[in-house]
């Protein structure tokens, strides 16, 4: 395995340049379709590190839930992290024989039974919960944790996703745990888990493990894992593979501990694409404009959440080439809109575009809105026909809204 050159590979790669009506004329758009040669190289970087480090990695399932590859990545990963009871019970059955790791900001007392099922380990977000469940937990053969909050902002412009704002109701203060951690609640404890990245490089890891030692530095001897969550883009081209080891090392040097990360972007990233075709073309003043069959609102939430603006196969930014287009989707909402992309030709009805970066934080997060069909799910192998893996119908529609 080539680290360098598996790491500096673009989306697209895999396409290897070829027109996307060739590659995926069959599909009935809009479709997801998931990239295997490029799930596989995600894994090999992520198995590489966790061979050089001796930590643990695992797939967070918020992320990526399509759980016909888990074949495909098990050999790569220790195990799935899920956000509560369906997650959690998705990774015992479709990874088995490996770890379960459940966080949630609060459980459901009749839920956890169940939850306790497959769970190996299970992370509560206050003293309150450990207090509440943890015994229970223990009881049951489950290594517990507590997720703390290290206070330590490390994003830009993604407010959404900081777990460390003030006010934020993710993770245990070390005010917290001072006024309501009895040393009783601490026994309990194998563990300490904190998330606080999003799309982030190492130097962010970095900054937090400082604050993570300067808050909690006195406790985490007396545990036997930490697990850094997730947020950590490993597999991006850029990213700083040896200063994240350089972090595992100094975790597992300085306070013996088992590490563990668990990101769900770096698993998938790059490893899917959203294919969509051209419904109408028009003009509003000096604006092109272009609906397509899938919607920003609908099959790509993130775009108008984070906000984020996916790749484009053969597009520009806007005014890079020749014509730029608002390409929009068909629903009533008048921000569903994925953003200005550029060609060197018009845009034409049928034409097959392609957005890259379409695996993660789609499947897992699409809906209905409007009415409007969920895209089909396919598997791509190079040098083979995309493989249907799952068609949405009115059935699908119908069924999540009534008693039939």
């Amino acid at each position: 395995m080539n680290d360098k050159l598996i790491d500096t590979r673009p989306p697209f790669a895999g396409l290897d340049g070829k027109r996307p009506d060739t590659l995926f004329s069959g599909v009935k758009t809009p479709c997801y379709i998931l990239d295997t040669a490029q799930l596989r190289r995600n894994g090999e970087i992520l198995l590489g590190v966790q061979q050089r480090t001796g930590c643990k990695i695992l797939l967070a399932q918020k992320a990526f839930s399509n759980f016909d590859t888990y074949p495909i990545l098990a050999p790569y990963l220790a195990g799935t992290e899920a956000s509560g009871l369906y997650e959690a019970r998705l990774g015992a059955e479709e990874m088995p024989g490996k770890e379960v790791h459940v966080f949630c900001g609060a459980y459901r007392e009749d839920e956890l039974d169940e939850l306790l099922r497959y769970a190996d380990h299970i992370v509560f977000n206050s003293p309150r919960q450990v207090e509440k469940f943890a015994k229970k937990a223990k009881d049951a053969g489950k290594s517990v944790g507590l997720r703390i909050n290290p206070q330590c902002s490390t994003q830009e412009g993604h407010d959404i996703y900081d777990p460390c704002a003030p006010g934020s109701r993710l993770g245990t203060t070390r005010d917290q745990w001072n006024e309501k951690m009895t040393p009783e609640l601490v026994a309990l404890l194998d563990g300490l888990h904190f998330h606080t990245l999003c799309e982030q490089d190492s130097d962010a890891l970095e900054t937090t493990l400082a604050a993570v030692d300067k808050q909690f530095g006195d406790i985490l001897p007396r545990m036997k894992w930490l697990n850094m969550g997730g947020g950590h883009h490993i597999t991006r081209p850029d990213y700083d593979v040896p200063r994240l080891e350089r972090c595992i090392r100094l975790a597992q040097e300085k306070w013996n501990v088992q590490v563990y990360l668990e990101p769900g972007e770096a698993v998938a990233l790059n490893a899917g694409y959203l294919a969509t075709r051209v419904l109408d073309v028009l003009k509003n003043g000096e604006t092109d404009l272009a609906i397509l069959d899938m919607s920003a609102a609908c099959h790509t939430p993130d775009v108008l959440e984070m906000p984020y603006r996916p790749p484009m196969y053969n597009g520009g930014e806007a005014g890079e080439k020749a014509i730029t287009y608002r390409l929009g989707g068909p629903t009533c909402l008048a921000g569903d809109v994925i953003g200005d992309f550029s060609f060197e030709e018009p845009l034409q009805e049928d034409d097959l575009l392609l957005f890259g970066d379409m695996a993660i934080y789609t499947t897992c997060k699409n809906n209905t809105f409007n009415g409007m069909p969920l895209p089909s799910i396919y598997r791509w192998e190079i040098g083979e026909e995309p493989e249907l893996l799952r068609a949405f119908d009115y059935h699908n529609f119908k069924t999540r809204l009534g008693n039939l």
